[in-house]
């Protein structure tokens, strides 16, 4: 139902650059007043500036129909103010449909917002953005490319249009305004873009003091984790390891079912997640008792600022149920649940259908995760001229006390 509601209200769109007139029953009805299933919208005052457009613009060959149609309903959306909630022209849809499984042309960013302000919610690993020392919560103020001729603000630019400005063709570069909570001033840094492959899981043991911890790596929710979580877990049982440390660390989310699928190798019984619509009604997500594969396992949860909507809610269930110790920093705060439609010209809108509420009924949108023991984050010392790669070992002091931990669990 919602989907043919947003299609006719698109079609209603544009039907108006035809001028035809309307009937309802034998009666006219004034242009513009268009009858939707709940009440008239009235669109009178559009008409009018588009009249007057037509009479005293200056460049009129810059006045095409479809692309003011286009800028009419993404700015219907924007005006509800909520950056989540955003319209696709086809261009913009096509980017954003695209399989973050597979690889595209980036600097390896994932964006978000903080209160508005275009953010970094997570630099993917091995890529130019973490190279480059970009960090989770990092503000991106101006956008600037010479090749694709942008040089813009971040302020006022919806998700997916900051995604097309960023991305492009591998070798080419992309300058970024960038801002830190605790810096002076803003910094440009200048990326070339790079084949980026979104990881799912990555698996390694830790040793200290003679005793083996398996380090979960939990990049993304995406659909490969279905297969891909049972490999890692079948991995681990055949080990004798001290625990588990399972790093959510810069994980911006994906697919909720994943999340409740780890949740549930964890945690014995319960509701993992309540979804609450915005017609009131409510969906538990409960435990999923076929599994519990690592219920014995001791564990620890590192998350950060980057830790974002699905890693925010494993991380949150767990450490309600005093199932494992959260150990990082305070997470993004990203609580809402966007449906994504596509309509048949190639456009489409995501829409912000519902709130996710932890098992105490607590939604932690804005809010986010506090963890258990909080150890900000030291960027390593890399020296000047120094190109790290997947072979470099990097001190990381959340991972060590992470360990130290779990160690003493």
């Amino acid at each position: 139902m919602q989907k043919t509601r947003n299609i006719f209200l698109l079609l209603a769109l544009l039907s108006l650059v035809s001028l035809t007139s309307f009937k309802l029953g034998e009666k006219k009805r004034e242009l513009g007043a268009i009858v939707t299933e709940n009440s008239p919208l009235d669109l009178t005052m559009m008409w009018k500036v588009k009249n007057e457009l037509a009479k005293s613009f200056l460049e009129k060959d810059k006045m095409v129909d479809k692309d003011m149609v286009q800028g009419a309903i993404a700015g219907m959306v924007q005006s509800l103010g909520d950056p989540y909630t955003v319209y696709l022209p086809p261009k913009e849809n096509k980017s954003a449909n695209e399989d973050l499984a597979g690889e595209f042309g980036g600097v390896g960013i994932s964006l978000g917002f903080k209160d508005k302000s275009l953010a970094v919610m997570t630099p993917l690993p091995k890529t130019p953005a973490e190279k480059a020392g970009i960090m989770a919560g990092d503000l991106i103020l101006k956008i600037t490319d010479k090749a694709k001729k942008i040089d813009k603000d971040t302020s006022g630019l919806s998700l997916n249009e900051a995604v097309e400005m960023i991305r492009g063709k591998v070798g080419t570069e992309v300058t970024l305004k960038m801002f830190r909570e605790g810096k002076k001033e803003s910094w440009d840094v200048t990326l070339k873009r790079d084949n980026i492959v979104v990881p799912s899981i990555e698996l390694e043991y830790k040793e200290k003091d003679g005793k083996k911890v398996a380090w979960i790596k939990l990049y993304k929710f995406t659909d490969r984790l279905y297969t891909e979580w049972s490999e890692v877990v079948n991995k681990i049982k055949k080990e004798n390891t001290a625990g588990i440390i399972l790093d959510l660390r810069n994980n911006p989310g994906g697919f909720l079912q994943a999340s409740v699928m780890v949740a549930s190798d964890f945690l014995k019984d319960g509701i993992v997640v309540s979804q609450q619509s915005s017609n009131g009604s409510k969906e538990d997500y409960r435990v999923d008792k076929s599994l519990g594969r690592l219920l014995n396992n001791k564990l620890v949860v590192l998350v950060n600022g980057g830790s974002a909507s699905a890693s925010e809610i494993l991380a949150g269930a767990l450490k309600e149920y005093k199932r494992a110790t959260l150990v990082g920093e305070k997470t993004f705060g990203k609580g809402t649940v966007q449906q994504p439609e596509d309509f048949p010209d190639g456009s489409g809108i995501h829409i912000t259908v519902a709130k996710w509420l932890l098992p105490n009924g607590v939604n932690i949108h804005k809010v986010g995760v506090n963890p258990d023991v909080e150890v900000k984050y030291v960027l390593p010392v890399v020296p000047t001229g120094t190109e790290t790669n997947k072979d470099t070992k990097l001190p990381d002091n959340q991972l060590d006390k992470a360990i130290e931990v779990l160690l003493k669990m």
